[in-house]
């Protein structure tokens, strides 16, 4: 009788495990919710800018601003085709932005804070600076310190987002007096819960 009860144990617990799914979908997203979305970075288009304003032109698909900033908080923007983006954004609540530090000979250097910000915007051509701490109208997505410790953005968790419409570009700013010349984008992903990039 136990012999029959044991196995009887054994196949309940195994059919589970197969109704549950079993092992864990790489494409199933942490938390629940929508599987991630890593947005294609080779889509984005770089913006040509002039004093801090965007001039309407583009410059081509880089992720990197390919001129050394001149000054503290020099922009280098990119665009974001709304084909680029998930179909409804409404299916994620969080954010994670992770990117390289550069000096001006080209040499990456470590992350920290108060080297960089990154901002989300939805026109490119409105109002692309937005209050000088947290989101704005147009900016929905402000974050000092990306990198660095007290950074929020560019950790597995993300910060929580709410779009109201789709963003038009990512902008990343480089703070003063520090030796980041250089901002490369190397990931940009809408989630729910944790993502662990591989």
């Amino acid at each position: 009788m136990k012999k029959i009860l044991l196995v009887a144990v054994i196949l309940l617990m195994t059919s589970m495990l197969v109704f549950a799914g079993g092992g864990k979908d790489k494409g199933a997203a942490a938390g629940g919710g929508a599987a991630p979305f890593v947005v294609d970075l080779s889509t984005l288009i770089a913006a040509k800018m002039d004093n801090g304003n965007y001039t309407g032109q583009q410059i081509g698909n880089f992720t990197r601003n390919q001129t050394p900033f001149t000054k503290g908080w020099d922009d280098f923007m990119m665009l974001i085709p709304e084909s680029s983006l998930p179909k409804n954004l409404a299916d994620y609540q969080r954010l994670t932005v992770t990117c390289k530090y550069y000096n001006a000979a080209g040499v990456e250097i470590e992350q920290g804070d108060s080297i960089a910000m990154v901002v989300v915007i939805y026109d490119p051509a409105g109002d692309i600076r937005g209050p000088a701490m947290g989101p704005g109208a147009n900016t929905p997505v402000k974050e000092m310190n990306v990198g660095g410790f007290s950074g929020l953005i560019q950790k597995d968790r993300g910060i929580r987002v709410t779009f109201s419409k789709a963003p038009g570009a990512i902008m990343f700013q480089n703070n003063p007096g520090t030796p980041c010349a250089f901002i490369e984008l190397t990931s940009f992903v809408f989630h729910n819960g944790n993502y662990k990039s591989e």
